[in-house]
């Protein structure tokens, strides 16, 4: 894998060489770690209390944030951010590390799906965020501020939400920007997770971004995405994926010693093809995350309260599944799966 070009390592942010580095009331001297919170304050809702590490290397380097938590349920992520605070020696660390485990605070507590419940709102869709907004808006604008603003790189980590039954995948933008792109698509790979969607549909406006991952790579710093984790359990398998894919990243940018030892042949996902029930009631799936489909195949059914099928669902493309639903209950429009087309065929 090519080494980061001259270019992008004069470029690397000179805050990560300040003798202290802060995000929110967290503050870490050169080799050391520190930890505290980025406080939303209350607004036309209450306030909220956003836990933030930074490990500050003892030698100069990149600044690369890695978040998680947006969905307060995808566990895996979440446990394996603060298994990164626990286990990163900012002594042996280049450069500065800002990890944010748990943005949703309220999704966790109440164990809430996929939204804020304070306000209703994905915390993964109203970047880059209002100052003057609901929870949700104002704690995006202080994460675009504090965190995005503050890093080189970023890394947004997910997971199967308590409904999503996932199989581990990441995504990589392609912004048309090739040093950028070419960065980051090799940040992708030394993540180390063998299938890849490519997001050629994100928002190009700065100002627009929506996504976390979006709303850095709109600012031109090189960012991904990567899932792993099902149905809200913490499994070693997924967690570890989640960790040493972060390390991986943390090699290719000079920021651990070691070789990068990226995915050699990942599969390229180019269309995502959703399936939606079309009637409310009790889901059964017929079949496996991770599983590969031809178009046409059932992947579940639907009945009423009363056992009788109303609806089956069928994959429209040959794909892999990526994500199936995890519980019996169903709405009208609900998601029952995502069906990654994969480049070339299976």
């Amino acid at each position: 894998m090519k080494l980061l070009s001259a270019a992008v390592l004069l470029s690397l942010s000179a805050a990560a060489a300040d003798p202290t580095f802060t995000v929110g009331t967290a503050r870490a001297e050169h080799g050391h770690t520190g930890t505290g919170f980025i406080e939303v304050p209350a607004g036309v809702d209450a306030a909220t209390s956003i836990p933030v590490a930074v490990v500050h290397g003892a030698r100069p380097g990149p600044v690369l944030a890695i978040v998680s938590g947006a969905h307060g349920t995808e566990y895996a992520s979440i446990i394996a951010v603060e298994k990164l605070i626990r286990d990163l020696d900012a002594g042996q660390i280049a450069g500065t590390v800002i990890l944010v485990p748990l943005v949703n605070r309220a999704s966790f507590d109440q164990k809430v799906v996929h939204v804020n419940p304070v306000d209703g709102k994905s915390m993964n869709r109203f970047y880059p965020g209002r100052a003057d907004g609901t929870q949700t808006e104002r704690a995006s604008y202080l994460i675009t501020q504090q965190v995005v603003e503050r890093s080189d790189h970023l890394i947004d980590l997910h997971g199967g939400d308590l409904d999503e039954s996932l199989r581990p995948y990441s995504y990589w933008t392609k912004t048309g920007r090739d040093e950028q792109d070419r960065v980051s698509k090799e940040m992708v790979l030394a993540f180390g997770l063998d299938h890849v969607i490519v997001s050629t549909d994100r928002p190009t406006d700065a100002a627009a971004s929506r996504y976390l991952e979006n709303t850095a790579t709109t600012r031109g710093k090189p960012s991904i995405t990567a899932e792993a984790g099902h149905a809200g359990t913490v499994e070693t398998e997924d967690v570890e994926a989640l960790v040493r894919g972060c390390l991986g990243v943390m090699r290719y940018l000079k920021m651990l010693p070691g070789p990068v030892e990226a995915v050699a042949s990942p599969r390229w996902i180019d269309t995502v093809a959703s399936v939606s029930s079309e009637e409310a009631g009790i889901f059964y799936p017929l079949v496996k995350r991770g599983s590969y489909v031809a178009a046409g195949t059932p992947v579940g059914y639907v009945t009423d309260l009363f056992g009788r099928k109303v609806y089956e669902a069928k994959s429209p493309a040959a794909g892999v599944v990526l994500y199936i639903c995890s519980v019996p209950s169903m709405t009208k429009g609900g998601t029952i799966a995502n069906v990654g087309v994969v480049r070339g065929g299976s």
